[in-house]
């Protein structure tokens, strides 16, 4: 018969590795289960600290079926368990989109080779999405910062709202191009306004075949910006 086993800790990692430690098993020979916790998260208060509790159930070594919080030493990077990020993903999107002065979004998450996929959903997402993405760009930092405190590790979050991302994609992609057609013409390089890496990517990646331009970045995040210039 299995035996089973609760701990708890600041974070489900600390939680889980003091369970590991006392119980003197590496992660391979349990089972984990994370608990959910009495109390109500607060979209206000998602940085005060928190217990969390785990389940940690001794199992046969040869179970194959092992639902947990792994390390893949092949890449040398934390693994963690799909189940457990969308937990922590459903109850805050739930809890904010509830705030809002229209709660009539819908989402879906999707985690693909470790990171995290999110769409959002609705009428009249605009406010959702803000001058050029920074409402955006914030909403998804903050999901980054509570996938990851929670988790004690870093989970990569991409956002996308309203399709926002394929259209500000394709503008860039349309800019890259008159820009680089303004430097071939006038032989002088142009500096954008500042971007955030993933934009100033877009415009990397469109301008990296031209034989006529190239493109640089300069300056300090968040003010960072992009250099178009004929070769040499």
């Amino acid at each position: 018969m299995d035996k089973t086993y609760v701990f708890e800790g600041k974070t489900t990692n600390e939680a889980i590795e003091k369970g590991l430690k006392e119980l003197k098993v590496s992660k391979n020979k349990v089972d984990i289960k994370v608990l959910e916790t009495e109390e109500k998260r607060s979209f206000f208060s998602i940085l005060t600290p928190r217990v969390v509790k785990v389940e940690i159930t001794l199992k046969d070594i040869n179970e194959n079926n092992i639902k947990e919080v792994k390390v893949s030493k092949k890449e040398n990077k934390i693994e963690f368990n799909e189940e457990e990020i969308k937990r922590i993903i459903n109850n805050f999107l739930k809890e904010f989109l509830e705030k809002l002065p229209e709660n009539n979004f819908e989402y879906s998450i999707n985690i693909k080779d470790g990171d995290v996929y999110i769409d959002i959903n609705g009428e009249n997402t605009g406010y959702l999405i803000g001058y050029r993405g920074e409402v955006l760009n914030s909403l998804q930092n903050i999901l980054t910062n509570v996938v990851s405190k929670d988790l004690d590790g870093k989970i990569k979050v991409l956002l996308n709202i309203g399709g926002y991302r394929e259209k500000r994609e394709k503008d860039l992609e349309n800019l890259a191009n008159k820009i680089a057609g303004s430097v071939i013409k006038t032989r002088k390089s142009i500096t954008l306004e500042p971007m955030s890496a993933y934009e100033r990517k877009i415009i990397h990646l469109k301008l990296q075949d031209n034989d006529k331009v190239q493109t640089h970045s300069t300056g300090e995040e968040p003010y960072r910006k992009i250099v178009v210039s004929l070769k040499k």
